[in-house]
C-alpha cells in the first residue's frame, strides 16, 4: 500500500535532476597531465606539455593561445534571469628570456564562444581586434594580468591586473601585487618573473562584487588587490564558456597555466604549489640560446667573409628602415608578409585604383586558426609626393583610433614599394551607391546613419584628439562603408595636423575641385572650416545621388549647391531628393541634411557651423536656425585660376565625367574601380 506513493516520489526526484538545470557545479585540474583530449579545449598555439602544463604561448612573436573548459556552464539562474556568483582559482607563470621585457599577457575569460574569429595578437591578447573592441554584443568579462603599457587602452603600467568588460581597455586596474595577512602594506609583484603565481577570481553575485587576489604561496590572503562593484547581468548570457587567453607581440613571453579550479557553489579549491608540475628551467634555455646566438653569429661571420658579395646583393632587397619609422605607432610588416598575404599582388585581389597607387585584398595569417582580412595599398615611390602622402598616413592616422575612421593597421616599405595595410572595408567606398547605376541602391535610413558616421569621425578628429587634424580631402570617395554599413572615413595622404585653436602654415591648395573652400583660392590655408565645407558638399551628394559638380548636366543644374539652393527658394526641395529613393524617405530628416548641406557650404567661413553643433543637428538634440543666408555665389565654386601642386591629375575616366570638372590635387578613393 505504500508503494505507489514511494514511487511517485521518485519519478518526481528523477524529473527534477533531468530537467531542472543546476546552479552548482565544479571541478579541478591539479596539473593537465593526465587529461583525455576531450577534458579541455585548446587552439592557436595553446598545447599541453609533456610535464602537465596548459602552454598558452612560447616565446615566438605575435603568437594568441586559447584553453578552454569544453562545456558550456550556467551563469544566470533559469527563474530569475539574475546572475550567479562564481568563484575561481588558478596558478599560471609568464616566463621571458629579458626580465625587463616581455609581451603581451594573459587573461583569464568568461565568453559565449571559444572560438575568437578575427582576434588578433600583441594588445589584443588574442580575444578581439580593432572593429569588435567595445561591442556590448561581446558578452565579455576577461581578467588581464597584462605586462606592457598600451597607452591607447589606457593602461596604469606595463605589470597591472585589469577587469574588462566587453573591451581591452580595463574598467579597473591595480597595480601587480599582494597582500600578507597581518600586514595592510601591499607588496609589489612582478608578473614576467618566471615564479608560480596563484589567482582568485571571487564574484558574489548577491552583492555584485569582483574580487581578485593574488599570492606567492598557497595560502589565499584575506585582503584582495581588486575588490570592486560590478553589475554581470547584462554582460553574462544563460550558457558561457570559462578558460584563458594569451598572446605576444613584437617582444614574446611564455605564458602557462599550472593548475585550475572552478565552483559556482561556494569558494574554489586552492592548490598548493609544491604539488603542481614544474617550470621548465629558464636559466637553462636563457643559456642554450646565448649559445645558439654565439654558434649562429660566428656561422654569419664565416659566411659574409666567403659570400660578401652575395650577402650585399641580398641586403639591397631588405626592407629599409629610416629613424622616422622608428616613431611611429603602428605595426611594421614585411614585405614578404604582405606579398604572401595577397597572393603576390595578383590581379585578381585588386580592390581599385587610386592617385598613388592600387589597392589589394589582403589576408594575414595571425596565427594557423586564425585569418584577418585586410585591404593593402600599393603606393608608388616614383616622385616625393608618393612618400610624402605615405609618411603623412601613417604619422596621421597611424595614432588615430575610432569607430568612424579606418583604421591603419600597420605599413611596409622596401624600397619603392610603399605599403599601407588597413582594415578590410567589406562594402568599398560610398561613391559606389550614390552615383551613376549602383549595383544596390542605399535607402534614406542607411544614408542618413553614414552621414551621421562620418560626421562623428570628423568631430573626432577636429576637436576630440591631442591634436587637431584637417583631413583636406573629404568625399564619397574617402568615405568607406564596412560589413554592417557603417561609415568610416579614410584617406588621410592630405592630411596635417595643427595644434587645438592655432593656424597651419601651409599655402599649397590641395584636394578635390567642388569640395574646396573659396577661400582656399585666396590663402590656400587649410582649417577646419575648409574640411566642414567638404563636408556640406557631401551632405548634398548623399541627399540628391550626384557629384558636386556635373557638367554634363542642364546649365542651372551645374554646379549641385547652386541647384539646391534654387529649389530650397521655390519651397521645392524635395525635387533634389535622389531618384533612385522612389519618394520613400523622411522629409524631416531631408530638411535637416539639406539645409546642414546649405549652411555648410556658406561663403564665409565664420558663417559655417563647427562640426560639435552639426553632430547635435543632425542628433536631434538642437533645432537649426529658422533662416537660411545663401549659401555662395557659384562663380567661386571652382576656383580653376589656383595654382594647384604639380601632381594634379584628373578622377578615373570609368567616372564618366570631362576632366576638367573633377581636377583633383589627389584622389585616392581606395576602392574607386579601376
Amino acid at each position: 500500500m505504500f508503494l505507489f506513493p514511494h514511487l511517485t516520489w521518485l519519478l518526481f526526484s528523477l524529473f527534477f535532476l533531468l530537467f531542472t538545470p543546476s546552479l552548482s557545479f565544479s571541478f579541478i585540474f591539479n596539473g593537465f597531465k593526465t587529461l583525455n583530449p576531450h577534458n579541455i579545449t585548446v587552439n592557436g598555439a595553446a598545447h599541453i606539455t609533456p610535464l602537465g602544463i596548459l602552454e598558452l604561448t612560447n616565446d615566438t612573436s605575435r603568437l594568441m593561445g586559447h584553453g578552454f573548459y569544453p562545456d558550456l556552464i550556467r551563469f544566470k539562474d533559469s527563474t530569475t534571469k539574475q546572475p550567479i556568483s562564481f568563484s575561481t582559482s588558478f596558478v599560471f607563470a609568464i616566463m621571458s628570456d629579458n626580465k625587463n621585457t616581455g609581451g603581451h599577457g594573459l587573461t583569464f575569460i568568461v565568453s559565449p564562444t571559444t572560438e575568437f574569429v578575427g582576434a588578433q595578437p600583441n594588445q589584443y591578447l588574442g580575444i578581439l581586434n580593432v572593429t569588435n573592441n567595445g561591442n556590448t554584443s561581446n558578452h565579455l568579462l576577461a581578467v588581464e594580468f597584462d605586462t606592457v603599457q598600451d597607452l591607447e587602452f589606457f593602461d596604469i603600467n606595463e605589470n597591472h591586473v585589469g577587469v574588462n568588460i566587453n573591451a581591452m581597455s580595463s574598467k579597473y586596474s591595480t597595480k601587480a601585487g599582494y597582500f600578507i595577512d597581518g600586514n595592510s602594506t601591499k607588496q609589489d609583484l612582478d608578473l614576467k618573473s618566471g615564479k608560480k603565481i596563484q589567482a582568485w577570481v571571487d564574484y558574489d553575485a548577491s552583492k555584485s562584487q569582483l574580487n581578485v587576489t593574488l599570492s606567492l604561496s598557497s595560502q589565499k590572503p584575506n585582503t584582495p588587490i581588486l575588490s570592486i562593484p560590478l553589475n554581470l547581468e547584462p554582460v553574462f548570457q544563460n550558457l558561457m564558456y570559462v578558460g584563458f587567453s594569451a598572446s605576444t607581440g613584437r617582444l614574446a613571453s611564455s605564458h602557462y597555466i599550472l593548475g585550475w579550479s572552478f565552483n559556482t557553489s561556494g569558494k574554489a579549491q586552492s592548490f598548493n604549489l609544491k604539488n603542481l608540475p614544474s617550470l621548465p628551467n629558464a636559466k637553462k634555455n636563457h643559456k642554450a640560446f646565448m649559445i645558439g646566438v654565439s654558434i649562429a653569429t660566428l656561422l654569419a661571420f664565416v659566411i659574409i667573409v666567403i659570400l660578401g658579395v652575395v650577402l650585399i646583393k641580398k641586403k639591397k632587397n631588405k626592407d629599409e628602415i629610416e629613424e622616422w619609422e622608428l616613431d611611429v605607432g603602428p605595426h611594421r610588416y614585411s614585405y614578404k608578409e604582405l606579398k604572401r598575404a595577397t597572393k603576390g599582388f595578383r590581379e585578381e585581389e585588386l580592390l581599385g585604383c587610386g592617385g598613388y597607387g592600387s589597392v589589394y585584398k589582403g589576408v594575414l595569417s595571425n596565427s594557423p586558426n586564425s585569418k584577418t582580412p585586410v585591404a593593402v595599398k600599393r603606393i608608388s615611390n616614383e616622385s616625393k609626393h608618393g612618400m610624402h602622402a605615405f609618411v603623412s598616413e601613417i604619422s596621421t592616422i597611424g595614432r588615430l583610433r575610432h569607430r568612424n575612421l579606418v583604421q591603419l593597421l600597420g605599413w611596409c616599405r622596401k624600397r619603392d614599394d610603399l605599403l599601407l595595410v588597413y582594415e578590410f572595408m567589406a562594402n568599398g567606398s560610398l561613391d559606389k551607391y550614390i552615383y551613376d547605376d549602383p549595383i544596390i541602391t542605399l535607402n534614406w535610413e542607411q544614408r542618413f546613419k553614414i552621414i551621421k558616421d562620418v560626421a562623428r569621425g570628423l568631430l573626432y578628429l577636429h576637436e576630440e584628439w591631442q591634436q587637431t587634424v584637417l583631413h583636406r580631402d573629404i568625399k564619397a570617395g574617402n568615405v568607406l562603408l564596412d560589413s554592417e554599413l557603417t561609415g568610416r572615413l579614410g584617406d588621410f595622404g592630405l592630411a596635417k595636423l595643427v595644434e587645438h585653436g592655432s593656424n597651419t602654415s601651409t599655402t599649397k591648395v590641395v584636394g578635390t575641385l567642388g569640395y574646396l573652400a573659396p577661400e582656399l583660392t585666396r590663402t590656400g590655408k587649410p582649417t577646419t572650416n575648409s574640411d566642414v565645407f567638404a563636408f556640406g558638399a557631401l551632405l548634398l551628394e548623399v541627399v540628391c545621388g550626384r557629384r558636386p559638380t556635373e557638367p554634363k548636366a542642364l546649365p542651372e543644374e551645374l554646379i549641385l549647391v547652386d541647384w539646391v539652393w534654387d529649389k530650397w527658394t521655390k519651397g521645392a526641395v524635395f525635387e533634389v531628393v535622389d531618384k533612385r529613393l522612389k519618394g520613400e524617405f523622411d522629409e524631416a530628416e531631408v530638411l535637416v541634411v539639406v539645409k546642414l548641406g546649405l549652411m555648410c557650404s556658406s561663403n564665409a567661413p565664420s558663417a559655417r557651423p563647427h562640426m560639435r553643433e552639426i553632430v547635435k543637428y543632425l542628433d536631434g538634440e538642437v533645432a537649426l536656425p529658422e533662416n537660411l543666408a545663401p549659401p555662395c555665389d557659384g562663380s567661386e565654386m571652382g576656383g580653376y585660376g589656383i595654382e594647384f601642386e604639380d601632381y594634379v591629375h584628373s578622377y578615373p575616366s570609368s567616372s564618366g565625367l570631362d576632366n576638367v570638372s573633377n581636377t583633383s590635387v589627389r584622389t585616392e578613393g581606395e576602392y574607386v574601380e579601376c
